[in-house]
């Protein structure tokens, strides 16, 4: 007996049948009279096993059988694995109508929750497919079509899709699809109005200043998001203020240079809104950095800042710890400077920046001046390695990856806590007792 929520795939379907089956034979984009097989598969119930896994019967049929209609070979790494919650479908060579076949057979999968298809030349055919798919998919929840040629017909498609508010989708991939200004005028103009995209990578296309408008302003009332990667792209001063109005932005390697850093500045100092921002990469240097830190001294809502791979040298890292030291409602708790070689000076201003602020982590390559033998790494906060010691599962992995950062030929001295030993910690190692680093003797 046939029942709404089988999958019925047929020339000929059961009298008054709609829902899924028209969107399988939708999915392919072939009348039914030209489909030279007749596949009526039941959809039969889904039961748990006792590893938690769920089977659906017909599945691997309904896929072979779109392979047919497609004129595409079946990719058997999707076979083997359709009954699992991850398939990564990455380099396959799919294109548009080996995507349809794909998308035939995710109608009614219930097991599948993140699907990756990046470089698999899907084009706009073929996207068309995974969005018709993903009215009646409701299990998948993340997906990544990254580096697909989409271009502006693409973003068209995507931008209806989002518009439309009906999927289970959070977290969607778009990096390297060729989109230009136009494609970010349709995308914000659909994301205004979206509320279940959560994460989204728009990385890697070719966006300037006109586009980081268009998303400038469908941050301010975008609803959802909360994360949104925007690196390699090519934004400048008006496109990098607009977009700061955002909660968590990544704008690494976009080549900014200190101009962009003076308006940064002056947005970290008026906005309140933004939590995290990474602009690593950006040719920012001292003055870029004494720039930024003025909007550090009243800004109330950034946690994390991320200037990894700026020319930035100790100089500019003192003016930013320095800086979250005067606002003493700084609630920053990352900053990322990574590769900057800093003095053991640097150090004891550090010591001050963490007696206010217990929460904050500054992340930095070395210290100057110390030997080979005895050389300090910041790893993060002592307080907060200590602090997650006292949890046997997060202290024992806190200090097992600082063990895993130790020079080859060294050890650390102390012992750690009972907590952390308990939980399985390598014994040897414990915080320098100057609070601020880990030190490594031979």
């Amino acid at each position: 007996m046939w029942q709404k929520g089988l999958l019925d795939f047929a020339w000929s379907p059961p009298p008054g049948w709609q829902g899924r089956a028209a969107a399988a034979s939708h999915a392919c984009h072939l009348p039914q009279e030209q489909c030279p097989h007749v596949v009526l598969l039941k959809v039969e119930s889904i039961h748990k096993q006792d590893d938690d896994k769920f089977f659906t019967t017909g599945q691997k049929e309904l896929y072979l059988e779109a392979c047919k209609l497609m004129g595409v070979v079946p990719v058997s790494y999707f076979i083997r694995n359709m009954e699992e919650s991850y398939v990564n479908l990455n380099h396959h060579g799919l294109g548009p109508r080996g995507t349809k076949a794909i998308a035939i057979a995710l109608v009614s999968n219930p097991a599948i929750t993140k699907l990756e298809l990046e470089d698999n030349c899907i084009m706009e055919e073929g996207v068309l497919s995974l969005v018709e798919m993903l009215q009646e998919n409701y299990y998948l929840q993340e997906m990544n079509i990254s580096n697909n040629h989409l271009g502006l017909e693409g973003a068209r498609i995507i931008s209806d899709f989002f518009e439309r508010n009906s999927s289970s989708i959070w977290s969607l991939e778009l990096s390297g699809n060729d989109f230009k200004e136009d494609s970010a005028a349709l995308l914000c103009q659909a994301l205004s109005t979206n509320y279940r995209i959560k994460k989204l990578d728009l990385s890697h296309n070719q966006f300037s200043d006109v586009g980081g408008e268009h998303l400038g302003q469908m941050l301010a009332i975008n609803v959802g998001l909360t994360s949104l990667d925007l690196s390699w792209n090519n934004f400048h001063t008006r496109g990098a203020v607009a977009l700061c109005n955002g909660l968590r932005l990544d704008l690494s390697m976009n080549g900014f240079g200190n101009e962009v850093a003076l308006a940064l500045g002056e947005v970290l100092r008026l906005n309140s809104c933004l939590v995290y921002l990474d602009i690593g990469g950006n040719d920012i240097g001292n003055e870029g950095a004494s720039k930024i830190s003025k909007g550090l001294e009243s800004n109330e809502s950034l946690r994390v800042l991320k200037l990894f791979l700026n020319p930035i040298n100790m100089d500019g890292a003192i003016l930013l710890i320095l800086a979250i030291k005067r606002n003493p409602k700084s609630r920053m708790e990352e900053l990322d400077i990574s590769n900057v070689l800093v003095s053991e000076q640097f150090m004891k201003t550090l010591d001050g920046v963490y007696a206010i602020h217990p929460q904050l982590d500054v992340v930095f390559k070395a210290v100057q001046g110390l030997s080979p033998k005895k050389t300090i790494f910041l790893l993060t906060n002592p307080m907060k390695l200590i602090q997650r010691a006292s949890h046997p599962a997060v202290g024992a992995r806190s200090l097992l990856l600082a063990a895993e950062r130790l020079l080859p030929g060294e050890q650390a001295w102390g012992c750690c806590s009972a907590n952390a030993r308990s939980a399985g910690c390598v014994p040897g190692l414990l915080p320098a007792p100057s609070g601020s680093a880990l030190c490594l003797s031979s």
